[in-house]
């Protein structure tokens, strides 16, 4: 219900108020598998992707939006589940690796699951070093990848704003990357590197950033 709210009435609405730029949407597949691969900026990306994807599209999210107690919890609760966010707890290798099936679940059954690469949000504006978790779905699924580029949700939502304002918003899709050629070699980490690296390197294209090769904070990991 809230899904149908979401894309029906409240992003016709936020794309009139924002007028985003749209590029490349024609390489998001309208079915099947397929991973979206975005940098992040700010808290509203995984609002905007939704609201010019035609389809719908899941994230993986911190788990404390789906642990909070009382009216507050359970409307956090409620949200991020409706729109089929899937929750992820940092630095716990084997919760990880359950949101990393439960995205797999989603991908096998021809949906569309967004995932940053970088892990975090960019506290700096620039691009960081990705880990290894989008090339481990992308092999583990088959699914192509779409890298995107967002250019200005820095803007519209800075890490130390509550409220959205209003300020022109850039959006990019480029052409599914796919790998089959490292068919099986999931567990291979200089595959899984080498992967990661390329879907990275043509996020940077599009979103025009400065690139750090190093990991957005200090107790991040391959």
């Amino acid at each position: 219900m809230l899904y149908t709210v979401m894309k029906r009435v409240v992003a016709p609405t936020a794309r009139l108020v924002y007028r985003p730029t749209v590029e490349g949407l024609e390489n998001v597949p309208a079915d099947g598998p397929v991973i979206l691969a975005p940098n992040h900026l700010s808290f509203i990306d995984s609002i905007v992707i939704p609201m010019v994807v035609p389809r719908r599209v899941s994230f993986l999210a911190k788990a404390e939006y789906f642990e909070g107690k009382g009216v507050k919890g359970a409307l956090s609760r409620y949200f991020f589940g409706s729109l089929g966010h899937v929750p992820v707890r940092r630095g716990l290798g084997r919760a990880a690796r359950a949101s990393l099936d439960t995205a797999k679940d989603i991908l096998d059954g021809g949906g569309a699951f967004a995932i940053y690469p970088e892990g975090t949000r960019s506290l700096d504006g620039r691009l960081h070093r990705g880990r290894t978790g989008v090339a481990r779905m992308a092999l583990e699924s088959g699914a192509p990848v779409v890298p995107v580029g967002l250019i200005g949700t820095d803007r519209v939502q800075p890490v130390d704003r509550r409220l959205p304002r209003v300020q022109p918003v850039t959006i990019r899709f480029g052409e599914p990357l796919r790998f089959d050629r490292y068919a099986g070699m999931h567990e291979s980490l200089p595959v899984l590197r080498s992967v990661t690296d390329e879907i990275v390197y043509r996020i940077l294209e599009l979103s025009e950033q400065e690139y750090v090769d190093s990991y957005q904070g200090s107790n991040a990991a391959a």
